[in-house]
């Protein structure tokens, strides 16, 4: 998932990994960042995806989390000293809906091709984007979105998409859009980064009891831990700090127009990662919500 709607929730890191992490990118244009963080996520994707031969999705959702707030725990300490009861409830808030979100998405991933699944995904913040900005030109992107989802739609038994795998890509597109919300009020409440890896333990702790139970003793397997920690790697830690940094340098509207090749991206991870092969019309669905999301991004700055 992205971190768009990080960029005030979160400082430079103090420590010595981050100061290298933030020298190595400085030597990157901000465009140049936005897209290996685009790349890194949906890499991180097909990687769990991978994952789903040995564990189920709520299992591997569970590792990706629990790897990822524990490498953020060892970079930023969360800070909820003189914080109100109403600042922690908003950081609760934040850690729900970022763990339901992953949840859902993990969900759709193992009945979709990923770049679908991104696509539909994408129609959350899109909608969010829109409803925000009350434009009546905006309401053509979400026209054109929704049009996209239409195409994807299993009206004849076949196609890459089944209704279920949709149901759940849009649930995450909607915990996605309260992901950004939060994220916004967290990022006012909390200092520093220390609202993300509150949210992070949050999360983790959501998503625990199903991860476990559905997990079981293939969680403590070597291989599996490993490779959950590289899913956490690739689709938190690295993208949440490439996006930060490249969000200091940029506009956040050629930020937002960046991100929104994430769905076409997804795709060709799909594509050369998975050999998940879309049709035309999948491609074409793939194509109205990257426009749309373009269009609202662009008339919403």
């Amino acid at each position: 998932m992205t971190a768009e709607s990080l960029s005030g929730a979160a400082e430079p890191y103090r420590f010595g990994p981050a100061k290298a992490l933030r020298a190595a990118s400085d030597a990157v244009p901000p465009s140049g960042l936005v897209l290996l963080a685009i790349l890194s996520v949906q890499v991180g994707a097909g990687l769990a995806k991978n994952l789903f031969a040995e564990l189920p999705p709520t299992a591997v959702v569970f590792l990706r989390i629990a790897t990822g707030a524990l490498m953020l725990l060892v970079v930023v300490r969360p800070r909820v000293r003189g914080l109100s009861r109403r600042d922690l409830a908003v950081g609760v808030a934040f850690g729900v809906s970022l763990g339901l979100m992953n949840l859902s998405f993990y969900e759709a991933l193992a009945r979709l091709p990923i770049g679908i699944a991104v696509a539909i995904e994408f129609t959350g913040p899109l909608t969010l984007a829109v409803v925000s900005s009350r434009r009546r030109l905006d309401l053509l992107w979400v026209l054109l979105a929704a049009a996209g989802v239409l195409l994807l739609a299993p009206w004849d038994g076949a196609g890459a998409a089944s209704w279920a795998g949709i149901g759940f890509a849009a649930l995450a597109g909607a915990f996605w859009a309260a992901y950004i919300v939060f994220a916004a009020a967290t990022g006012a409440r909390f200092p520093g980064a220390s609202g993300l890896s509150f949210a992070m333990i949050v999360s983790t702790i959501v998503v625990a009891p199903v991860g476990v139970a559905t997990g079981g003793a293939g969680l403590l397997r070597p291989e599996i831990l490993l490779l959950g920690a590289g899913v956490g790697l690739l689709s938190s830690v690295i993208p949440y700090s490439l996006e930060l940094q490249a969000l200091r340098r940029m506009p956040k509207r050629v930020f937002g127009i960046l991100m929104s090749l994430e769905p076409a991206v997804a795709a060709l991870v799909g594509l050369f990662v998975l050999g998940e092969v879309l049709g035309a019309r999948e491609w074409a669905a793939v194509g109205c919500v990257v426009v749309a999301s373009i269009g609202a991004t662009r008339s919403g700055g």
